[in-house]
């Protein structure tokens, strides 16, 4: 099995970006284009499951368009042949921060199937990740004052 080819990788590469754009621009028509059109389709989200591609269409068309927005950290492309692929990437967005701290992390999982038409989604995962507080003792406090023994 011959993975990441170069020519299949970079393929790979730029559907994934084509993908990004479409979401965070809510092109829906695009989006639904890029998913397998199959009963088998399957979308987990972070707060829906989704099974066929009827209800992945219906979520979408339903979802508002505000807050998609979302910066792509960590992403990895990997390509297995000329025909299968995983997209895994970590995001974040302007909610996820907190008085300049990131509280939250969402990810992404993504398996492509290259069909006679065009490389499709056929399943997909997101969810967000609550991220541990700061250490509270390397925060400035200034109202915190020293334990006094016996005190």
């Amino acid at each position: 099995m011959d993975i990441n080819l170069p020519d299949v990788h970079a393929e790979m590469t730029a559907e994934f970006a084509r993908y990004e754009e479409a979401l965070v621009g809510n092109d829906v028509e695009r989006l639904d284009a890029l998913f397998w059109p199959s009963e088998f389709t399957v979308r987990y989200g972070a707060g829906e499951n989704l099974v066929g591609i009827e209800a992945i269409r219906r979520f979408r068309t339903a979802r508002s368009p505000a807050g998609l927005a979302r910066t792509l950290r960590h992403t990895v492309v990997t390509t297995f042949d000329r025909s299968f692929a995983t997209t895994m990437t970590e995001f974040v967005r302007p909610a996820f921060e907190v008085d300049g701290q990131l509280t939250r992390v969402g990810r992404q999982s993504q398996s492509w199937v290259r069909f006679d038409e065009g490389w499709r989604v056929v399943a997909a995962h997101v969810s967000v990740l609550a991220l541990p507080p700061a250490d509270p003792l390397s925060l400035p406090e200034p109202n915190r004052q020293p334990i006094q023994p016996g005190g």
